[in-house]
């Protein structure tokens, strides 16, 4: 079994791993973290360059290792939403769990939403997970 886990290092993301982690650590399945670069400006939390961006996912690799899942880590480069329907084909995903940053309304039709897109397109389970989960996940023994 493999877990697809976009991650973009926004606040969401730490609790995003975590939970992926405790998941894939509870089911033995592998847990691949992928980071997509975007073309354009990027996000005023995004990293700032490669060394930074290389940092940040050891970090979040590393993290999700101490649980005891098999990690693996990719960063891609194209439209967020395309890319991580195109991972979860490439590398054979069983579900994607993708943080859902909570856009509504007006924001989500003006800017799309790569949660959404990926909930929509994705040939695979696709679970959201809301920020502000707890960082702490049961995993039963």
């Amino acid at each position: 079994m493999t877990i697809l886990c976009p991650i973009d290092f926004s606040a969401a993301t730490e609790a995003l791993v975590t939970y992926s982690a405790a998941l894939a650590a509870g089911t033995g399945a592998e847990l691949r973290l992928l980071h997509v670069l975007e073309p354009g400006p990027a996000a005023p939390t995004a990293p700032l360059n490669d060394m930074e961006i290389a940092h940040q996912l050891a970090q979040h690799r590393e993290a999700a290792l101490a649980t005891g899942a098999q990690v693996t880590t990719a960063i891609v480069y194209g439209n967020a939403a395309q890319e991580i329907v195109e991972e979860a084909r490439r590398h054979p995903a069983d579900i994607i769990v993708i943080g859902a940053h909570g856009q509504t309304g007006l924001t989500r039709f003006l800017m799309g939403s790569t949660a959404e897109t990926v909930v929509r397109t994705a040939s695979c389970v696709t679970l959201l997970v809301k920020p502000g989960c707890p960082k702490a996940y049961r995993q039963s023994a």
